[in-house]
């Protein structure tokens, strides 16, 4: 099957891309190359540099390529920034989305999977987070992630499209090849293996007053690897399943000042953490994990990497590319 992957320069995109052809897909991964990097693109996969809001190079990508699936990950994704920049949220993910549905249906592609987040559930009450709590958008660009779930909704009913939409928590880690690296990372662990490199004084804990064990916020954090096999098994799973809306996580939490912790342990450095006023405008729950009984029993895939194999991962990949990518442009 050829499986065009949008956003495939990109950090989740290139990792997603490497597992597919690993398992025998033929790959068209499209980039703009905004955020993402020309070298996270893996040399198997056929590169095409499009934007998702020209509209008419991207029905020639697909008169060209003929995909007979989509996995969608190119969108803008910073939570602050979509307060800032709505307008630029809305035109990118919402714009390039129909761009791109119009394009597979003109090409008789009807294969979808959907890079979603757990961003669509606000700030959920109960925990742990499950499928059927509802959507509701704190900021922008939650509200594109939503209005695109809901679009693909409507087109399972409407245009025959077979779709699966993963939602998931936080991922962390590195293939052995392709990893996160930003220009402006916000990230913890990241953030965290910078110090471990000298790259930054201190790690900042935005507020220790927490209602959780140990006063800072606690979160779901899944390998990107195994995120990346969720795409896959969702994607085979479309034979089975006219519509999936899944939780993407490993069912449980840490908080951040486990993480440090654990980047200690694995890195063998001190790490200094400070202690940081919250984040302004109630911007972190307090506690944040899925409930991924459903994604495993559905699509027979589980997450077991651990967050020390999260962490000694993205570490490696760091100390062998100090500099990141080698190129002069962003990863998104």
């Amino acid at each position: 099957m050829k499986v065009l992957v949008t956003g495939a320069a990109g950090y989740i995109g290139s990792v997603t891309t490497e597992t597919l052809l690993g398992a025998g897909y033929e790959v068209v991964a499209l980039d703009n190359l905004e955020g993402g990097r020309r070298a996270a693109v893996h040399e198997d996969a056929t590169f095409v540099k499009v934007d998702l809001r020209d509209r008419p190079a991207l029905m020639d990508v697909f008169a060209t390529h003929r995909p007979e699936a989509v996995l969608h990950f190119a969108s803008y994704a910073l939570v602050g920034e979509s307060m800032e920049r709505p307008d630029a949220y809305f035109s990118n993910n919402v714009g390039g989305a129909c761009n791109l549905f119009d394009a597979m249906f003109a090409h008789g592609c009807l294969r979808f999977v959907f890079s979603s987040s757990c961003t669509v559930y606000g700030q959920p009450e109960t925990m742990p987070v499950t499928e059927d709590l509802p959507r509701q958008a704190l900021n922008p660009y939650g509200a594109t992630k939503i209005m695109i779930e809901e679009m693909t909704e409507w087109h399972t009913r409407l245009k025959g499209l077979r779709a699966a939409i993963l939602r998931y928590f936080n991922p962390a880690g590195a293939s052995a090849r392709f990893a996160e690296d930003r220009a402006h990372e916000t990230h913890l662990i990241p953030l965290t293996l910078a110090v471990a490199a000298g790259e930054r004084p201190a790690v900042t804990i935005h507020g220790d007053d927490y209602p959780t064990p140990d006063g800072t916020c606690i979160r779901d954090y899944i390998h990107v690897v195994d995120l990346a096999e969720a795409h896959v098994r969702a994607l085979e799973t479309l034979d089975e399943y006219q519509l999936l809306e899944l939780n993407i996580g490993a069912g449980r939490g840490y908080s951040v000042s486990e993480v440090i912790e654990a980047t200690r342990r694995v890195t063998g450095h001190p790490i200094p953490a400070e202690i940081g006023p919250r984040r302004p405008g109630g911007a972190d729950s307090a506690m944040v994990y899925a409930d991924p009984t459903r994604a495993e029993q559905i699509l027979r895939w589980k997450a077991t990497r651990t967050l020390d194999e999260m962490i000694a991962s993205a570490w490696d990949w760091k100390r062998r590319y100090p500099h990141g990518y080698p190129d002069s442009v962003s990863m998104s």
